[in-house]
C-alpha cells in the first residue's frame, strides 16, 4: 500500500502502473502481475509512444 495514493487509502482496487493501448493485441500494463483493463490505471498511452510499431504496420495497410 502506499500511503500518498488515494486510491490505496480508500481500500480501492487499482494498478499503479501505465497502460499501454496496441492496435490490434491486448492492452499491457508496465506493472508486474497487472491483469491489464481489468484495474483502473492512472496513465494510458498509445504504444507507439513507447516504440511499438503495430500501429505504423495498421496504418500502412489501410
Amino acid at each position: 500500500m502506499d500511503d500518498h495514493c488515494r486510491d490505496c487509502r480508500a481500500e480501492l482496487e487499482h494498478c499503479h502502473g501505465t497502460l499501454i493501448h496496441h492496435v490490434h493485441q491486448a492492452a499491457e500494463c508496465t506493472e508486474d502481475g497487472c491483469p491489464g483493463q481489468v484495474l483502473p490505471h492512472p496513465f494510458a498511452l498509445d504504444c507507439e509512444a513507447v516504440g511499438c510499431h503495430c500501429a505504423r504496420v495498421y496504418a500502412q495497410a489501410v
